[in-house]
């Protein structure tokens, strides 16, 4: 018998040591998604020459600079590129790790923004908090960090009811802000984590009922929101008030035609269009590059958004595979409520565009989110 135990043993550990071998060969034959890294480089570059190109006569009036706003972005991009490259290199399970204080983090800089001295309200909102004379935006923050802790609640077989305790949460505060748009994108991530993470589909089919019913609550009872969707029902209405930015964005579009007046050939960008290097930048590239150059944009981003899910497909554990649904929903939410509002679909929401809109917070915290993806990528099942 001894005998055999020690065969057995000796089996045992040969077993042990080939399975070592081959898990060290898997995960060391894998590499990132190029083609996901390659969108964004593309992306990251033409979204600086959009906001060069869109920003330039508001730069030139404010700043005396036309490349003011261009300048930050490209500076904000670098600072992304770095977080991105930073996020590939660890291992994406150390999010999982660090989720609740990442969370509880976020939570406090997102209601911060109410304390007198930290933030400045503009346009009736506070969104905007400055510590140590850099300002950034907690949403933008708030959006990855969202992911990630529903992806670890789910992943760890919490009860459904934690997620969905986070998620109004998290949308509380910014609808105190308000941020009615950022917390159409918040409600987005969270549904899709919901459903991909196992939650039953009679629970999140009814938190999308009690969302919906609450978003048009707080519609019908604030009066700029009602105003908001009351212009949008009908376009004619304050023309040069309440409906003059849908107009213009409008006039912008109409004005391209089929091949566009041609790159930096603008004329609604002449302080005709507001907010055209952030909300409304897709307009001045729907004018100066026509149906043709924005259909090729739109498809760029669609695809960007398809290859992401992709990885969320094939990733190798519930964990990652939530977290990477999340964040190409997050990315899927923006695009569709930015563009839509573009032509009047929806209400104007003042979501921005991904990499094309001006905004640092927006562009370090996608980046950052994309080095994470790569990272997951390289754990795929398949290539």
């Amino acid at each position: 018998m001894a005998g055999r135990d020690i065969i057995c043993l000796v089996n045992s550990r040969r077993r042990k040591r080939l399975g070592s071998i081959k898990t060290r060969s898997y995960t060391k034959g894998h590499k990132a998604d190029y083609i996901l890294l390659g969108l964004t480089l593309l992306l990251t570059l033409l979204g600086i020459i959009s906001v060069a190109d869109s920003s330039s006569p508001h730069a030139l009036k404010v700043f005396d600079d036309p490349y003011y706003f261009a300048k930050q972005q490209l500076m904000w991009s670098g600072v992304g590129f770095v977080g991105m490259i930073s996020a590939y290199i660890f291992n994406y399970k150390i999010w999982k790790k660090l989720a609740f204080p990442l969370f509880f983090i976020s939570l406090c800089l997102l209601f911060l923004i109410f304390i007198p001295g930290f933030s400045s309200e503009t346009l009736g909102a506070r969104r905007w908090l400055s510590i140590g004379g850099i300002g950034f935006q907690p949403a933008e923050i708030m959006k990855l960090v969202l992911a990630i802790i529903i992806a670890k609640l789910l992943s760890e077989n919490y009860y459904y009811i934690y997620p969905i305790g986070v998620t109004g949460l998290v949308a509380g505060g910014l609808l105190l802000q308000p941020d009615f748009g950022t917390t159409l994108v918040i409600l987005s991530i969270s549904f899709v984590q919901l459903f991909v993470g196992g939650i039953p589909l009679l629970y999140v089919l009814g938190l999308g009922f009690l969302g919906g019913v609450g978003s048009l609550a707080i519609v019908v009872f604030s009066d700029y929101r009602r105003a908001r969707l009351l212009t949008f029902l009908n376009l004619g209405r304050d023309p040069l008030g309440a409906s003059y930015h849908i107009r213009q964005i409008l006039i912008a579009l109409g004005s391209g035609g089929l091949f566009g007046v041609g790159l930096g050939h603008s004329k609604q960008k002449h302080l005709f269009l507001p907010e055209t290097a952030t909300d409304s930048v897709f307009a001045v590239m729907g004018e100066e590059l026509g149906f043709v150059g924005a259909s090729f944009i739109i498809i760029l981003l669609t695809y960007f958004v398809l290859r992401i899910f992709k990885i969320a497909s094939q990733a190798p554990d519930k964990f990652s595979q939530t977290l990477v649904s999340g964040i190409a929903t997050w990315f899927a939410a923006q695009i569709f409520l930015n563009l839509a509002s573009m032509v009047a679909l929806t209400p104007i929401t003042g979501i921005p565009l991904p990499f094309f809109s001006y905004g640092g917070s927006s562009l370090t915290m996608i980046l950052i989110s994309i080095g994470i993806i790569l990272n997951i990528s390289r754990f795929n099942e398949t290539k």
